[in-house]
């Protein structure tokens, strides 16, 4: 990935309604996520020449971490939306989720509880692990990022009260519940299958 501060998403800040409103998103994106891309220009003293996965695995102070992990996150996160979600799996990923699981509702109850239990702020992620191929679902604190040198990162939902408080309040079931009308089967299905 880039150092690329997306100015605008690929979708309208309103596209993702009533699921995910238009206020949250624009505070989301450019207050959020633009303070993590700033913040990690800073933290490594100008424009890194290396890729954010390169920087994640060279630079490991908590200043670059937490900035650099907000901004790799993020810039995942808005890839991994869509207005026009398949609202399941497909392709590959889908047989692999069905294979582990059983079915596309047990492992949607095994996420959401991945983002539910998550104590205090953080992520919910579905991986790949390099190694072996399994996937896997398992939740990181604050900005931690699934590791870039042993996951690839197929499927993150931010768990931070600013996704989800001005329409969800301190109801993250409710908003777990809703995103899946906006993920982006498809986006998920080239990261499994690359």
């Amino acid at each position: 990935m880039k150092w690329e501060f997306p100015e605008k998403l690929q979708y309208a800040y309103d596209a993702l309604e009533p699921h995910i409103d238009a206020k949250t998103m624009e505070i989301h994106h450019q207050k959020h996520h633009r303070a993590y891309f700033d913040n990690a220009i800073k933290a490594l003293g100008g424009m890194p020449s290396s890729t954010v996965e390169e920087t994640l695995l060279s630079h490991l102070e908590s200043a670059v971490q937490n900035n650099a992990g907000g901004f790799y996150n993020h810039a995942l996160f808005w890839q991994m939306l869509t207005p026009r979600s398949s609202k399941a799996p497909i392709g590959a990923l889908k047989n692999a989720i069905d294979a582990k699981w059983n079915s596309f509702a047990e492992f949607r109850d095994a996420f959401e509880k991945a983002g539910l239990t998550r104590f205090g702020s953080g992520w919910a992620w579905l991986a790949k692990n390099k190694s072996n191929g399994e996937i896997e679902i398992f939740s990181k604190g604050n900005q931690d990022h699934p590791n870039v040198d042993t996951h690839t990162p197929l499927l993150g939902v931010d768990v931070w009260e600013h996704a989800y408080y001005l329409k969800y309040q301190n109801r993250r079931a409710d908003y777990l519940n809703a995103i899946w009308n906006v993920i982006n089967w498809e986006f998920c299905e080239e990261q499994f299958t690359t």
